[in-house]
């Protein structure tokens, strides 16, 4: 305890021995630590010195302010599931571990971020805790990014596989789930047996495993993990929301062909010639989830590249922890995206809590089965 104090304290002796705000020159990140930490620290962060303190703050008031949202989204989403029989169909199952997973991330992940960057701004665990943390980090933010893709391809069974029995049922959502886990603890769990490792990264304050040493075997695992992590789920998932897309505008092709030859405007019921095609609200759902998922995990892979085989020296404390946090960002929006936006957990929310002021119509019965399916995945 006194041992941190001396370095909290030496932290603002430093910043006001200046007499404005900055460290003395020359100074690194890593004299920032005590000594029991240093060895857990990468040399590459030797060459950059200590962030602005109000950084730590900042960074840690937007956790609080993350945290939260994620915990009242996710903790919902799960509610609701348990307590509404209506909502417990094979997609839905998806969706909840989804939640799941997003809500173990923020109680591994963001109350340890939030306890560093308020007490001294760096790691404060020991390296077991620093494994234990980058590895809860890595099993629950891939398994959230395996069921993404798995959301996609229920989509796509639905809309493109309509009649080849693609349907997905309580088992094979199971199965997937299962699978989305198991995959995700293979790709975690190989620093705990010598390949690669996990140590403190950018301004550390978190763990993550390690993108910056020279040797192949840990540079092989970075790129292993930017195979199985990056490459295959965005194959995947462009093909399946590319294939609905398709799908979709085939379908309304063909409807609008069948109309010119009965001499008719339109052939469906009750449209609303203001309203956008169905084609066109289906684009824009898969843009948007494509888009979200490359702007959630590219700048995170673009940093492990860079670490890997580009100029390390663009790498800083800050450009790397802020990748990071556009990743922890994905567990806050996923529970709206994916489930609190759909008609009927609308609907089941308006039922419980009808304080929340939600008033959702019932859904037209003209509406297709195909379009509810591709626009939310339930």
């Amino acid at each position: 305890m006194s041992r941190q104090m001396d370095v909290n304290s030496s932290f603002a002796m430093a910043y006001t021995s200046v007499g404005t705000w900055g460290y003395p020159e020359g100074m690194s990140i890593v004299d920032t630590v005590p000594d029991s930490v240093k060895p857990l620290i990468h040399r590459h962060w030797l060459n950059y010195p200590p962030v602005n303190p109000m950084w730590h703050y900042l960074l840690g008031t937007i956790f609080i302010i993350l945290g939260t949202a994620n915990l009242s989204g996710n903790s919902l989403v799960l509610y609701l599931f348990t307590t509404k029989k209506s909502l417990r169909s094979p997609a839905n199952m998806l969706i909840v571990s989804l939640s799941f997973a997003d809500l173990m991330m923020m109680i591994s992940q963001f109350p340890i971020v939030i306890y560093n960057c308020f007490n001294g701004g760096y790691w404060q665990f020991g390296q077991l805790g620093c494994e234990v943390y980058a590895f809860t980090g890595s099993l629950t933010g891939d398994a959230a990014l395996l069921t993404l893709v798995a959301i996609g391809y229920d989509r796509y069974c639905v809309i493109v596989r309509t009649f080849d029995g693609g349907h997905m049922t309580h088992l094979k959502a199971f199965f997937l789930i299962l699978f989305c886990w198991f995959y995700s603890g293979i790709l975690a769990v190989w620093p705990f047996f010598g390949w690669s490792s996990y140590i403190p990264e950018g301004i550390l304050t978190s763990c993550s495993f390690d993108y910056l040493t020279e040797d192949w075997e840990t540079k092989s695992f970075g790129l292993f993990l930017f195979i199985m992590c990056y490459c295959v789920p965005l194959v995947f998932i462009v093909y399946f929301y590319s294939q609905i897309v398709f799908a979709i505008r085939a379908h309304e092709q063909a409807l609008r062909a069948q109309a010119k030859k009965m001499n008719v405007e339109n052939l469906r019921s009750n449209v609303d010639s203001n309203k956008q095609s169905q084609e066109v609200r289906v684009a824009k759902v898969a843009v948007a989830n494509v888009g979200l998922w490359l702007v959630t995990w590219t700048p995170y892979a673009y940093i492990i590249m860079m670490g890997m085989f580009g100029d390390k020296t663009s790498i800083t404390p800050l450009v790397s922890a802020l990748p990071a946090l556009i990743l922890k960002t994905a567990s806050c929006y996923n529970p709206i995206m994916f489930a609190i936006s759909h008609p009927k957990y609308r609907l089941a929310l308006q039922e419980t809590f009808p304080w929340f002021c939600i008033h959702e119509p019932k859904e037209e019965e003209s509406r297709s089965v195909k379009t509810e399916k591709a626009e939310s995945g339930n």
